[in-house]
C-alpha cells in the first residue's frame, strides 16, 4: 500500500478505548431530511438490486432506499444494541475498526459497500479499505459518504483541519493508498437548494 500520510493525523483527542465512546446506544439521526432523501437516492443508483451489500460502521439506520430489494445487508459497527434496531439489517457483526481492521468476511463474498457519515473515525483508514477491497467482487462499488457533522473528539486530526473539499481529497486518498481500487470519483450530492441544511459528498471506488 502506497501514499504516506503525517504521524500525526489519525490523533485525536479522545484516545480512549472506542468500546466505552459507543457503549450507549444512539438512538437518533445524523443528517437532515433531505440529506437523508439524498443519501437514499445515490444508494438507488449506484447499489445494484439483489446485492449482497456490507454497511459498514453501521448503526441503527443505514439511509438504504425504500422499495428496493437487497439479497442481504450485513451491519459491522460497535453498538449490537443501535445494529439491532435497524430493519434493514439482516445480519450485524459487532467490530471495532480501529483495533483490527480485518474484516471478518470471505474474499470476494460483496457486491457492494456503503460506509455513510462514519469515515472521519477510522485511525487505520487505508488498512480497512484494503480491507473492503478484499471482501468485494471486482467492479464493485464502495460508496463513502459524508457531511460536515461529527463527534469532534473522536474523529481523527487531519478530518477536522480541513474544510468539505479537503474531506473528498482525503477520503480519495485513502482509496488511492488501499492499490485496491479503480475509476474513483467525488460526488457533491448536497440537496438543492441548500440554504441551511446538510450538504451530502461522496467519493465512490470500484473494486479492481
Amino acid at each position: 500500500m502506497g501514499l504516506s500520510f503525517p504521524a500525526h493525523a489519525f490523533r485525536r483527542e479522545d484516545e480512549t478505548e472506542d468500546e466505552g465512546f459507543y457503549a450507549l446506544p444512539r438512538l437518533k439521526v445524523h443528517l437532515d431530511d433531505a440529506a437523508i432523501e439524498s443519501v437514499r437516492s445515490l444508494l438507488r443508483e449506484r447499489v445494484p438490486p439483489g446485492a449482497r451489500l456490507l454497511d459498514l460502521m453501521s448503526s441503527w439506520r443505514s439511509h438504504l432506499p425504500a422499495g428496493v430489494c437487497f439479497g442481504e445487508v450485513v451491519g459491522l459497527g460497535m453498538n449490537a444494541e443501535e445494529m439491532g434496531e435497524n430493519g434493514q439489517l439482516t445480519s450485524f457483526v459487532v467490530h471495532n475498526l480501529n483495533q483490527n481492521p480485518s474484516l471478518p468476511f470471505s474474499d470476494q463474498s460483496f457486491d457492494a459497500a456503503v460506509c455513510v457519515v462514519s469515515v472521519q473515525y477510522l485511525v487505520r483508514p487505508v488498512e480497512v479499505f484494503a480491507e473492503v477491497g478484499r471482501v468485494l467482487r471486482p467492479g464493485a462499488p464502495f460508496i463513502v459518504v459524508f457531511s460536515n457533522r461529527c463527534f469532534p473528539t473522536k474523529a481523527v486530526r487531519m478530518w477536522l483541519s480541513t474544510d468539505d473539499a479537503g474531506h473528498g481529497r482525503i477520503v480519495r486518498k485513502y482509496f488511492d493508498a488501499s492499490d485496491r481500487f479503480e475509476s474513483v470519483e467525488f460526488l457533491d450530492r448536497s440537496p438543492s437548494p441548500r440554504r441551511c441544511g446538510d450538504p451530502v459528498y461522496a467519493v465512490i471506488g470500484h473494486r479492481q
